[in-house]
């Protein structure tokens, strides 16, 4: 384990998004609001990097992500990225999307919860990252478009092509991601992309508060958890259901499994040390 991956989240300081840690709640927000909060070369890597450390950060339980001044998330800059791959060779622009797909693969695979709070738009590599995220928070305002294909380039972007269907169908999907169309947040919702529409008010603060709820629980078998709804894309229902059971043996090994049974036998609310 690296130096850099023992990063304290209370001192954290990125260069290329916000970060504020409280109670075992990370928030990232996504900061270049006059222009709607963009994703630059940087900014992709620096994220990559930080939820690939987040594996090791045991303090951090929880992740939000936002973005400033009431848009989530405005795609990949045109300037910082859309205009040098125009003159990139195949080998560079592959490290690229490459290093993109990396962000996606280390959202996935670090054990905290990912919630996104997302108002206004949320385009591009943002609505990419919304769909990452374990669950999603939006508003009536919220305005979520994969517009790859109206730059001429495929639907297929940072997993899309296998995620997004999970979460809304395999025929919404294709109807999004064909057409690049604008998702709005009732659409969003019907179709099960948000979890729960709020106002733009309060939605950074509803998704912290279920943040802060996941957290009374058994936060060890939460990433168990998440583990799993990632891997048994790729299982069997039998190897789905023989990775579930030493996932479930290895949570009966916790601290957290023998505290929820003593508190049930004295009728007490169980307190979780994600242990």
């Amino acid at each position: 384990m690296t130096e850099r991956n023992r990063f304290d989240p209370a001192a954290f300081t990125p260069q290329h998004f916000l970060w504020d840690y409280d109670q075992g709640v990370a928030t990232i927000t996504l900061n270049i609001p006059e222009r709607k909060n963009p994703l630059t070369f940087d900014s992709y890597a620096e994220l990559r990097d930080t939820f690939r450390d987040l594996v090791y950060v045991d303090a951090v339980k929880a992740v939000v992500i936002t973005g400033a001044g009431g848009n989530f998330c405005s795609g990949g800059d045109v300037h910082d990225i859309i205009g040098p791959l125009t003159r990139m060779d195949m080998r560079e622009l592959l490290a690229f999307t490459r290093m993109t797909g990396d962000l996606v693969k280390a959202m996935r695979l670090c054990p905290q919860p990912i919630l996104s709070a997302i108002d206004g738009v949320c385009v591009g590599a943002g609505a990419i990252i919304a769909m990452a995220s374990d669950m999603r928070y939006g508003t009536e305002n919220a305005k979520v478009g994969f517009l790859f294909t109206r730059v001429g380039l495929a639907g297929c972007d940072m997993g899309a092509c296998a995620i997004l269907p999970r979460i809304i169908g395999q025929g919404r999907a294709a109807d999004l991601l064909y057409t690049g169309r604008i998702m709005g947040g009732d659409e969003g919702e019907r179709w099960g992309f948000f979890n729960r529409l709020c106002s733009p008010e309060s939605v950074l603060a509803e998704t912290r508060t279920l943040a802060l709820k996941l957290l009374e629980g058994p936060t060890f078998a939460h990433g168990i958890t998440k583990t799993m709804l990632h891997q048994e894309w790729n299982m069997s229902i039998d190897q789905a259901i023989e990775a579930e059971a030493q996932a479930q043996a290895i949570c009966m090994q916790t601290a957290d499994f023998e505290r929820a049974y003593n508190a049930f036998v004295n009728k007490e609310k169980p307190q979780f040390g994600g242990n």
